[in-house]
């Protein structure tokens, strides 16, 4: 049986870390689009809670699953643009998934969820490794 290097160990820990708080995310995500939909539409609060989940996930990635990792690149508010910045492509594949299917899928306008989720989905692995890569090393 091959063993696991501990880089390959830790990184994994991370990515099981990560996808556990991108649940939470994923959970500020939907209560957020709920909660602004009639007001904002769905494509106003899916903006909305893009931002608000982001911040979420940022903070509890920051204090779990990167812990120790990039705090020496300047001050607190510096790493969470830097997230949200690299984080980027994964906002394209995240919100370009919900707009899509909001959009062209009757059911995921009627229950947002269907696309909150597939957007979470679309956007992890990028996700991951940018902030793994460039905001948290």
């Amino acid at each position: 049986m091959p063993s696991v290097s501990p880089a390959r160990l830790i990184m994994a820990i991370q990515f099981v870390r990560f996808i556990i708080v991108g649940f939470g995310g994923l959970i500020v995500d939907t209560i957020t689009v709920y909660s602004l939909r009639h007001a904002l539409g769905l494509y106003g609060a899916g903006m909305v809670a893009y931002g608000t989940a982001a911040t979420t996930t940022w903070a509890l990635n920051r204090i779990w699953t990167f812990r120790g990792h990039g705090t020496g690149a300047g001050a607190i508010h510096a790493q969470w643009a830097r997230f949200m910045a690299t984080n980027f492509a994964g906002f394209v594949l995240n919100r370009g998934t919900y707009a899509l299917l909001v959009t062209f899928l009757p059911i995921a306008a009627q229950q947002p969820i269907i696309a909150i989720a597939a957007g979470s989905v679309a956007g992890v692995f990028v996700n991951f490794n940018l902030s793994r890569r460039l905001v948290f090393r």
